[in-house]
């Protein structure tokens, strides 16, 4: 029993070097931990680019996201016609919004707008189209948005139609159905125009 015991002292762990991998995987995880840790910290936000016109920040802590796009200048004699078409189109929508108010006034009960004053304003209306559609008549639209030119002019010539027909409705006999079909009638063109305009600037970009 005692060279048993002898034994095991003068040599207690028959394989020593088993003890050296785990030491050295210790070693190498302190010293990953104390290096990271003395590392700068990082920015909080970074810069993408995703196209050569268009800067996308992402913002690090609360999740908010900026973008910055530049776009492409356009030709001046685009611009000039999106300009012109634009300013078409507010005038359209301000028609539009005169035309149905007379329109509701005229067919509340009891009447809110009588007769003269509807035939007044209606007449303003039927001119003012009118004069929006000789206007984009006028214009030459640049070679790529032709086709968006021939929608617009559809568009505003039908809206013009209408309140000339809707002013005719309300001098006719009928009980209001040619008046209000028209009144219809202008609200669908001067929304329709309103989303060609859209289309036209889409274009317009995309061919930039």
């Amino acid at each position: 029993m005692a060279i048993v015991i002898l034994v095991m002292a003068v040599n207690p762990d028959p394989k020593p070097g088993r003890w050296i991998l785990p030491l050295v995987i210790l070693g190498m995880i302190a010293f990953t931990y104390f290096f990271v840790r003395e590392l700068p910290e990082a920015s909080t936000e970074t810069s993408l680019v995703s196209g050569p016109n268009t800067t996308t920040t992402l913002g690090g802590g609360d999740g908010s996201t900026s973008s910055t796009q530049s776009q492409t200048p356009l030709d001046p004699e685009i611009q000039s016609y999106l300009d012109t078409i634009d300013t078409i189109n507010e005038e359209l929508q301000v028609q539009r919004t005169e035309l149905v108010t007379v329109n509701d006034g005229f067919n509340a009960e009891p009447r809110e707008i009588e007769f003269d004053d509807a035939e007044t304003r209606f007449e303003a209306v039927a001119t003012q189209s009118r004069a929006l559609a000789d206007q984009l008549g006028g214009l030459t639209a640049p070679a790529a948005l032709e086709g968006n030119h021939a929608t617009l002019k559809a568009a505003v010539d039908l809206a013009a139609v209408s309140a000339e027909e809707a002013l005719a409705g309300l001098r006719s006999t009928d009980t209001g159905e040619r008046r209000n079909t028209a009144v219809d009638s202008y609200v669908q063109a001067a929304t329709d125009f309103g989303t060609e305009v859209t289309n036209t600037h889409n274009a317009a970009e995309a061919n930039a």
